[in-house]
């Protein structure tokens, strides 16, 4: 239930209606908008009697809304959330590009990586410690020595680091990360969502291979259940009948995204396609369709990187995309 109020709504009779909510096990959550006050109410809203709220001096309109999720629902915020990763910001007009390699696999390849991507224009640097590969045989990363090598490049290049959580075991590690990424295939793992929920920390939550967009905000309200509203909302591609690239792009997922929830909803076509030459036009397609940010893979030596060395771009190609992607800004959707 949303309750809007009127413009300079009394101090006192606010308060007293809030605390009457209150008393009803109903928590508050305030959005001071533009132009109007949002009261949106979260818990058992059977019992509020709307009739009785909407006949109050300082209240403008009620409504009950229907979707499941409460704190990620646009109607409860109506102005986009910014999210700011160690001063870098993300939504709300902020376009960010995040670049960097699949995994970490030397100090010399993620500092180089890190110092080109930088130098293209990238406003964060990705890349895998942990790796959720389909093959127990496949490399799975560096572990806790690849969260070494990231907060080096860190240093040396200044780009804030985005790193993928496997397990809450690991979440001590993460300390020093600036944003946590949860992985497609963790999307649903509700009690990892709920830990981070509790982290004061930016996360980056991407699409599940066969979830809803629905299910993804559902994922989304796990976490700002917990208190943390720093999310970033990852479309990485869906499994559909489609052989040819690895997922299916839905691009239709960010204008639809964009209208149910306040947070950034940003793209990674590398995942999504699995080829490198497709990356480029899917990043485009991306940008004009209103994304808040891209997610690129890049690899100094692609033929013989150890993870996804298929789908990345070298930092030359990147450079090129960066440059490319700037050009079409002012003409997103």
């Amino acid at each position: 239930m949303i309750v809007v109020l009127k413009d300079n709504p009394n101090p006192k009779q606010l308060d007293n209606l809030i605390q009457w909510l209150e008393s009803l096990n109903i928590s508050i959550h305030i959005s001071l908008g533009k132009d109007t006050t949002i009261l949106g109410l979260i818990g058992d809203t059977l019992a509020v009697d709307i009739d009785l709220i909407a006949a109050l001096d300082i209240v403008e309109d009620v409504k009950r809304i229907t979707e499941p999720y409460k704190n990620a629902n646009r109607k409860f915020h109506p102005d986009d959330t910014i999210v700011d990763v160690s001063g870098i910001k993300i939504g709300g007009g902020n376009f960010q590009i995040i670049a960097g390699p699949c995994s970490v696999e030397s100090m010399e390849q993620i500092c180089f990586i890190a110092e080109s991507v930088k130098k293209a224009g990238a406003g964060m640097l990705r890349g895998g410690a942990f790796k959720p590969r389909t093959s127990p045989y496949a490399f799975q990363g560096m572990r806790d020595k690849g969260i070494e090598l990231l907060m080096e490049a860190k240093k040396i290049s200044g780009l804030p680091v985005v790193s993928e959580i496997m397990d809450l075991s690991q979440l001590s590690l993460f300390e020093e990360v600036d944003m946590i990424q949860v992985g497609a295939r963790n999307m649903q793992n509700f009690e990892l969502l709920k830990e981070l929920g509790k982290v004061k920390k930016p996360i980056l939550l991407k699409r599940g291979l066969s979830s809803t967009l629905q299910e993804l905000l559902m994922s989304a309200e796990y976490i700002m259940a917990g208190g943390n509203g720093q999310i970033v909302l990852c479309e990485r591609g869906i499994r559909t009948f489609e052989t040819i690239t690895r997922n299916t792009l839905d691009l239709s997922a960010v204008p639809l995204l964009k209208s149910m929830t306040h947070l950034p909803v940003i793209v990674d076509p590398s995942h999504a396609t699995g080829l490198s030459r497709l990356v480029k036009p899917m990043a485009m397609a991306a940008t004009v369709a209103g994304a808040d940010g891209l997610l690129i893979e890049v690899h100094n030596d692609p033929a013989h990187a150890l993870c996804d060395g298929q789908q990345s771009l070298t930092p030359e190609a990147f450079a090129d995309l960066a440059k490319c992607i700037n050009q079409l800004l002012p003409f997103a959707y």
